[in-house]
């Protein structure tokens, strides 16, 4: 759907489009980040609700996660949401508006990446797929911040203000989505090809689903197999347990005031921020796997100092695991946030790219509702042992990562069948050399 047309070409063309992709993660962010200083506190909003308990909290959080395929359909679907998530009198309300708001987000994340992944140059792909990464914490940072703003206010407009405020995030992506040109497999859905070449390749359309499923030269199971662990790896490096609870956390875990737990979330997303800009320098020049593989070390060495730290019971020991946690958000920004994003579109070839990313954004909406929903029982039963588990994981990720060895360098579909040929590693390819649009034309 277009109401208008631009003219833009070039570098003017694919900032626009950087934009409009980039403000559906910026809205993933906010909606990632607004509950965070909303629930789980003797604040308005617990006296409006009835102080729902943990396991309520849990639901609540966790009720952000669906996948579909459309930006524009997602940005309307999230301001029906927010709409109703504004005007909730009741749990039930507030669930619904929940769900519907995930459906949404669902459908922006899986479509976004791939939609900038079929529009980018080869030579600077992976640093405007990383801003999305960076937009996304920049979301979660203007979200937490305005949950501090509007703590201060005794009404119902403390938690009504920042739920409804998603609304203009969607409205801003839609009004950016309209004008621009469709991707090149719409249009060759559509049998306009010339269009398709005139935005960016001719793509040989043939959409079936069991073409996700064999294997041969294609190896598009193993592809899939691949971009779903890297997905589930995303997740369960237990990153949202910050992002979603992280003043619950420092307030009950390490024995801090309300107020000081609200200024140092905030503070964590801005590092996390910080972090997230970091790659755009890194990702081409290192490549997804080293930084994934250094990442992860860093992430478990954080986790273990936490729950070492928050053992010792003391108040010096306490703030040193907050310190921990800062570190944390520079680590998780720079490697695992950015690459599980845009890793499916890389590594997946032509023909079933579009319905990879899908999949794969399934799979971690899945690992989202799973982190959210369990972390607050966690932490009501076996308090900082929960750091542990999550330590290991991220330690597990390591080996994993290096065995595998099928994360892209930034070799785009038709040309990285290499990396996930059996029995030949990634190291031992030359993966590094950048694939352009009228290769891909070609070889479709």
């Amino acid at each position: 759907m277009r109401l208008w047309k631009h003219n833009f070409r070039g570098k003017t063309l694919i900032t626009a489009i950087t934009m409009a992709s980039c403000q559906a993660f910026l809205l993933l962010g906010f909606d990632q980040g607004v509950m965070s200083g909303i629930i789980g506190a003797q604040n308005r909003f617990g006296r409006d609700f009835n102080k729902p308990d943990a396991a309520m909290q849990g639901n609540i959080t966790a009720l952000g996660s669906d996948v579909r395929t459309m930006l524009m359909a997602g940005g309307a679907i999230m301001v029906i949401g927010t709409v109703i998530l504004g005007s909730s009198y009741t749990i039930a309300q507030l669930i619904a508006g929940r769900i519907i708001t995930g459906i949404g987000n669902g459908m922006n994340s899986s479509t976004a990446p791939v939609y900038q992944s079929e529009c980018s140059p080869a030579g600077i792909r992976g640093a405007l797929l990383t801003l999305q990464g960076a937009v996304t914490i920049l979301g979660v940072v203007i979200a937490y911040w305005m949950d501090y703003g509007t703590s201060f206010t005794e009404s119902s407009f403390q938690w009504r203000f920042p739920l409804s405020f998603q609304s203009v995030f969607a409205v801003c992506l839609i009004l950016q989505i309209i004008g621009l040109p469709e991707t090149p497999r719409w249009l060759v859905q559509h049998d306009r090809h010339e269009e398709a070449r005139a935005v960016i390749a001719a793509i040989e359309d043939k959409p079936l689903f069991a073409g996700l499923f064999t294997n041969g030269e294609t190896q598009n199971l193993r592809r899939l197999l691949l971009t779903i662990s890297i997905e589930l790896g995303q997740q369960f490096t237990d990153s949202n347990m910050i992002n979603y609870y992280a003043p619950v956390l420092i307030e009950e875990n390490m024995g801090m005031s309300r107020n000081l737990a609200l200024v140092l979330s905030g503070a964590a997303q801005c590092t996390y921020l910080v972090g997230s800009a970091i790659p755009v320098l890194l990702m081409d020049r290192f490549g997804r796997r080293t930084l994934l593989m250094v990442c992860s070390a860093g992430l478990c060495l954080c986790f273990v100092m936490v729950s070492i730290l928050l053992s010792l019971e003391r108040e010096g020991a306490a703030y040193g695991a907050t310190a921990f946690i800062f570190v944390f958000q520079l680590f998780y920004g720079v490697g695992w946030l950015p690459v599980p994003w845009f890793y499916p579109a890389e590594i997946s070839t032509t023909r079933v790219r579009t319905k990879m990313q899908a999949i794969a954004s399934g799979w971690n909406w899945m690992a989202v509702f799973a982190v959210v929903k369990i972390t607050p029982i966690a932490f009501a039963n076996i308090g900082w042992k929960t750091f542990i588990i999550f330590a290991g994981l991220e330690l597990e990720d390591i080996p994993l990562l290096f065995a595998k060895g099928g994360v892209t360098g930034g070799v785009l579909t038709s040309k990285g069948g290499r990396t996930v040929t059996p029995g030949q590693h990634a190291r031992d390819v030359q993966g590094d050399r950048k694939v352009e649009v009228q290769e891909v034309e070609t070889a479709a």
